[in-house]
């Protein structure tokens, strides 16, 4: 038998990290390690190139099991998620059929957005007639002021149809904040209504009545970071409130409801949903804990506090209890998914399947209770059956083909993404502790967190046109031929919620702008013009250099919905130009070498004089010397792509 504790392959002595380290730096042959190969991102961290062991050896949470404080690893003993879908109230009787239907095909919760002004008991009885409420989750959206009315609608629902309220799960998004970082609406009277609302839910043990939506900011360009810190701040900012108020924090903790935007930085998405669980854990521990120690001051009993509410977890049995009497169940959150809208482009469309696919595996991974797909039209005309049907299917074959569902926390272990998940939640962690020396409202009421995710959505926006950040079929790699006009439908109007308060001019909005709509408004203006303007590539010189700007160039000019011709080359520059004028061209792109430019961008350009756009195909060394006789468009790697076409176009679009 051979002996259990001997190394596989023994042959092989171990490697440090420095000889690891000292050998890559030799492979750069003399470029700088930290400049190429360390990745500062916008989360405010640096990734390095290679994780080891030892830069996991200290994290505590690494001997967390699954469903064991403070839940890194999972909430529960399984990784099975929901399959969620979102459904606008127009008629009932409608939306409960095509509920049923959703039922039949795979969907696992509901979510109903019902405008306040048909809110009723007779409308609720209609929407989930025949609706199982033991086996499907039923999540609710409604103005805000009228949520309390409609978890006591439910809950008499649910007694009337003799539904075990213990098996029953479900939300109804109770949320005054959105409204201020949309609209920078402040409500009154916010506390009483909260209030009111869990104490309606007391009996539906399982059924969450307060919504963070942090989703929110990611969806406005925000980063990972903020996006968590600002969640944490805002969970919290409930919390202290509504303890405040008299409530007690196991039972505020049990009726909050967390919804997250995840955005195509996969493993970072994955790591954030770790980092979240464990901060919030940690959070809702502290009031838990606070509370506990002025109780034993006032010598008070833990289970006094439950003769009117008991909030457990698995009914009576439930004993996920600390020696003191804490309920760390309390401490889980429930997490549902939205892939990011702010990556969702109206130009190859398809794409975004790739995107919410992507997304979809990182919450998956990451853990979450539920995901909620998008269809991949939603972002120019709303979603279609076969859409809702796709969006379906792509959380289905991740059960059931790639049995993500299978595994819990797979991520578990991994030196990269262990260190990401420290790394987000010490940079999440930096955001919460600043926006609470500040307070959470006050710094919403005033603009501040509106301002500070529209500044990282503008940077995006400017990374976005000079290309440092990638959209597929926007900045890069457009669908050349592609014509989306004729498929966009307006919006529908949307009624007003009825609450009758007025936007405040005096704060700022959040960003509502998707990352791609600037460069969507570019090429939609090209759509719209009488004469789609052509770009001609006068390839010549050196074969490899020309064929290569010449792709670049095409691209490059596709993003503003040219006509782009490229060509395989000319043996004279006479000869190019000529045979741009014959497919009457608006622009001529020259692509040759660098060396070459200096004889050959001279003659184009006293060729073409003025009457076509000469663009020189790249930033040779002599580009200061061809500016000074005239030539003023040169398209590289560092051009600002959006500025460039949209220069075009004022140029060329009528």
């Amino acid at each position: 038998m051979s002996n259990s504790k001997e190394k596989l392959f023994p042959e092989f002595p171990p490697v440090s990290t420095q000889e690891w380290k000292d050998k890559i730096v030799k492979d750069l042959k003399g470029a700088d390690y930290d400049k190429k190969l360390m990745w500062k991102t916008n989360e405010g961290f640096t990734v390095k190139p290679f994780y080891r062991q030892e830069d996991i050896k200290d994290l505590r949470i690494l001997n967390q099991l699954p469903a064991e404080f403070p839940y890194v690893r999972s909430t529960k003993m399984n990784n099975n998620w929901l399959i969620r879908q979102e459904f606008k109230v127009k008629d009932f009787i409608e939306t409960n059929k095509k509920a049923h239907e959703a039922i039949a095909k795979g969907t696992q919760s509901l979510c109903f957005n019902i405008h306040r002004y048909d809110l009723s008991k007779e409308n609720i009885d209609i929407l989930l007639k025949g609706i199982d409420a033991e086996s499907v989750e039923l999540n609710f959206k409604t103005c805000s002021r009228v949520s309390g009315d409609l978890v006591k609608i439910i809950t008499d629902y649910l007694k009337n149809n003799n539904f075990n309220l213990f098996k029953c799960r479900g939300a109804v998004d109770m949320d005054f904040v959105s409204p201020t970082i949309r609209r920078a609406v402040i409500m009154d009277d916010q506390l009483s209504l909260m209030t009111d609302a869990i104490n309606a839910s007391k009996e539906l043990n399982f059924f969450r009545v307060l919504g963070v939506n942090a989703l929110q900011f990611s969806n406005a360009g925000a980063y990972i970071t903020q996006e968590l810190g600002y969640a944490l701040a805002w969970g919290n900012d409930l919390m202290v409130k509504l303890i405040e108020a008299g409530i007690n924090p196991t039972l505020i903790a049990k009726k909050i409801k967390f919804n997250f935007s995840v955005s195509s930085n996969y493993f970072m998405e994955i790591a954030k949903f770790r980092a979240a669980r464990w901060l919030w854990a940690e959070i809702v521990y502290v009031h838990q804990r606070k509370r506990y120690e002025i109780m034993n001051d006032n010598k008070w009993m833990w289970g006094d506090l439950f003769k009117d509410f008991h909030p457990f977890c698995k009914g009576e049995s439930c004993t996920n209890y600390t020696p003191e009497g804490i309920c760390c169940c309390a401490s889980k959150m429930d997490i549902c998914a939205f892939p990011s809208t702010f990556n969702q482009t109206v130009y190859d469309a398809h794409v975004n399947m790739l995107r919410t696919q992507t997304e979809a595996m990182s919450a998956a991974l990451g853990g979450v209770n539920s995901i909620s797909m998008l269809p991949y039209d939603i972002s120019y005309h709303g979603s279609s059956d076969f859409s809702e049907r796709i969006a379906r299917n792509q959380q289905l074959m991740l059960k059931e083909e790639s049995h993500f569902d299978k595994v819990i926390d797979p991520a578990g272990g991994s030196y990269y993404i262990e260190s990401l998940t420290q790394s987000i939640a010490q940079e999440a962690w930096k955001i919460f502790v600043d926006v609470q020396r500040n307070g959470f409202e006050n710094m919403v009421n005033d603009g501040r967190i509106q301002r500070a995710v529209n500044q990282s959505a503008e940077k995006r926006f400017k990374d976005l046109a000079s290309r440092k950040e990638i959209l597929l079929g926007t900045n890069q790699f457009p669908n050349f031929t592609e014509k989306t006009l004729d498929k966009i439908v307006a919006p529908e109007y949307e009624r007003d919620c009825g609450c009758g308060i007025p936007d405040s001019p005096n704060l700022e909005f959040l960003n509502e702008k998707r990352l791609s709509s600037a460069f969507e408004d570019l090429r939609l203006a090209t759509e719209r013009a009488t004469k789609t303007p052509k770009a001609f590539m006068l390839t010549i010189g050196n074969l490899a250099m020309r064929l290569a700007r010449s792709q670049f160039s095409c691209n490059f000019l596709a993003c503003a919905g040219y006509e782009v011709i490229d060509n395989l080359g000319f043996e004279t520059i006479q000869a190019g130009i000529e045979a741009a004028r014959n497919a009457k061209a608006d622009i001529i792109v020259l692509c040759s070498s660098d060396d070459e430019y200096a004889s050959f961008a001279p003659e184009a350009y006293k060729l073409t004089q003025g009457k076509e756009i000469l663009v020189i195909a790249g930033a040779p060394a002599c580009m200061e010397e061809l500016k000074s006789k005239g030539m003023e468009h040169f398209i590289h790697v560092r051009s600002n792509v959006l500025e460039t076409l949209a220069g075009f176009n004022k140029k060329l679009i009528n």
